[in-house]
Parts: structure tokens; sequence; C-alpha cells
């Protein structure tokens, strides 16, 4: 991998990957030359005891713009830059230019609850130079690559004394609420584990602590041996329909056996997940004939320094798709409750997608 750091006028950090060397005389461009003045900050919710961040300014981030004004695309005319540089180069990661969370956060107002700093991350992360490819079209050697820039921000995010946690996701599909269709996602940082992550490594440890054994490593190896929801199993990864999956084409994509992290997979593992996450945007296609929408997280240890052997990296798929025609809309039971109500089972769902036959050296 090879990888080139460039900072913008605006003070933002721009970094360059590739599976090619890069030209080391490209300049960073951005549409925007002043510093940034973004200042977020938490406030704490006394009834569910979490965390909410606010950053008002996100209202004026830019918003559906038209194919000859896409901020993603590399520069053409420099009098009016985009985000990034023309060049031959594979992914690129910059600093959000609307943060939701900031390392340079400060003096947060007082209100009648506690308040805090948002000093956190958020970065883009724009997967290829092409605006019409998607995840499911590039290569499987440049998934690979997508793997170790996440593992390299895991570990320069990581390494900041306020970042507990890094997650790299991506929204796909106006339906999901995304902004810009250029192929991109972002990596949030936050000063703190999110209730979700800290609530399924609490389920972990606790596993872990009475059995001895990894929590998602048995399961995914009952779904193995079952073979009813699977999608993609080989040698080191799976991919697959959890028998507890809370959308109706929910899957996961992970290694087989345990690995914390980006950071820890090996180049045989690397390369298994990068099939089994291709096997499973293109059956998503496929079953739909067009580019299908989701939302997928990657989960993987805190970075807290501690050495989490309860943490099982492994992406969650969340389609908003119920059926061929309409929308999976959260419910009142879902979004008052908590508690999640699927109108299909997932190995129903499951057989729709293995039937759909797909090429992934294509």
């Amino acid at each position: 991998m090879h990888i080139l750091q460039l900072k913008k006028d605006d003070g933002r950090d721009l970094t360059l990957y590739s599976r090619r060397p890069i030209d080391p005389t490209l300049t960073a461009p951005s549409p925007n030359r002043d510093p940034l003045v973004a200042n977020p900050h938490l406030r704490w919710h006394p009834l569910r005891g979490e965390w909410i961040t606010y950053a008002s300014y996100r209202q004026g981030r830019t918003f559906m713009p038209p194919p000859e004004y896409n901020p993603l695309a590399p520069t053409t005319d420099p009098e009016n830059p985009t985000e990034l540089p023309a060049g031959d180069y594979d992914v690129a990661v910059f600093d959000n230019q609307f943060p939701s969370l900031s390392l340079a956060s400060h003096n947060p107002p007082q209100t009648i609850v506690n308040t805090l700093p948002a000093n956190g991350s958020c970065e883009v992360v724009v997967f290829t130079e092409d605006a019409g490819a998607t995840l499911a079209t590039l290569p499987l050697s440049h998934l690979e690559l997508l793997f170790q820039v996440w593992a390299d921000r895991t570990r320069v995010l990581g390494s900041k004394p306020e970042i507990q946690f890094v997650l790299p996701f991506e929204n796909k599909g106006v339906e999901v609420g995304v902004t810009l269709h250029h192929p991109h996602g972002q990596i949030y940082a936050y000063p703190f584990v999110p209730p979700v992550p800290k609530q399924m490594n609490a389920q972990e440890l606790a596993h872990l602590k009475e059995t001895g054994q990894p929590l998602l490593q048995e399961l995914i190896r009952a779904e193995i041996a079952s073979g009813e929801r699977i999608l993609y199993r080989g040698e080191h990864a799976v991919a697959f329909l959890p028998a507890w999956a809370r959308y109706p084409y929910e899957v996961w994509v992970a290694p087989i056996r345990r690995v914390k992290d980006f950071g820890c997979l090996l180049p045989e593992v690397r390369a298994d997940l990068a099939r089994a996450l291709k096997t499973t945007l293109l059956k998503y296609d496929g079953m739909w004939q067009r580019s299908f929408p989701y939302l997928m997280a990657w989960y993987q240890a805190p970075q807290d320094g501690e050495q989490h052997p309860e943490s099982h990296l492994h992406a969650e798929f969340f389609p908003p798709y119920r059926t061929r025609d309409r929308l999976k809309y959260l419910a009142g039971t879902e979004l008052a409750a908590g508690m999640f109500a699927n109108d299909a089972l997932p190995e129903d769902k499951a057989k729709d997608l293995q039937a759909v036959i797909v090429d992934v050296e294509s």
C-alpha cells in the first residue's frame, strides 16, 4: 500500500492511498480556503444515559449536487476545486468539512444538562475516483486495499488520546439518506464507546468469561454447521443472514476466526473477507437488478489500549427493503421501545439471496 499525506489550505488533512506509487508532487485542493471553525458539542441524555452530539452548521452541507459539481470527483478546473486532486490513486480520506465530532471542539454551551466538547473526528472515505462505480463493481484487490485503509485510519485515529472507538460505515442510496452519489463512506472516531458497540461488547465479554470462547466465533460456527443462511463460505471468511436478524435482508460479513480489528487481518484473511464482501454486494444488486441501498457498518474492538479478546471484527448490513416494492421504516416498537419487529424469517430471505449467481472476479 502506498500513502501520500497532504494538507488542505483550510487546515484539513487529506491522505491518498493506492496499490501503485503516488505522484509526490500532488497537492491538496479544497472548495473552502478559509480555516474551519466547526465546534460541535455533546449533551447528556439523563434518562437514556447517553451522549448526543450537536452540530447545527451541518444543515448547510452539500446536498445532491449535479454531476458537474461533484465535490468528491478529482479537480479538473483549478479555479473551481473539489475535495480531491487529479492523479492516479485508489482511495482518498479527508476531514469532513461539516463534522459532528471534532478534536478542536471547545467551550460547550451551558444548559440544564451536562455538556462536553465533542472531541472526536469525522472523516470522508472516497472509495474510488470513478463516480459511476460502487463497492460491488470494484475489483477484489481494491476492496483489500480498502480494508488496509480502514486499518490505517483506525491506527491513526485510535492513537489519539481522545478517541475510544473507530467506526467505518457507508450510507448508500437516497433511501438511507445519502447526500452525495459518488461512492464514499465515512469514519467516525468517538471519545467514548457508543451505546450499540458497547452493548455488543458487554455481551461478548460476558460469554467469554462464562465459556472461554468468543461469542460471535461460536455463532459463526453454528451458522456454518447449519448452512441454512450462508451466502459465502470461504477458508477464512463468511457472509450470512444471522438467525437473529432484525431486518429482512440483514447480512453479516466476518472472519470465521476471531480477529479484533482491521489492523490484525492477515493477508489471506483480508483477501477472503474481500470475497465475502463482494459476494454480498453483488447478490444485493443482482436480486433487485439495480444498485441496492443499505447502511454498512464495521464493528471492531475499542481503541482504548485494552486487548479486548471478546471483540470480533464484522460488518452488519441494514437494508431498507422489506419486499421488492415496499420500504422498511422503523416503526413505533422499534423507535420508541428499541424492540425490532421483523416481518420475514431470515431463512426465507437467505434463500432469495442464495439463488442469485454472482461472479466476484468481474
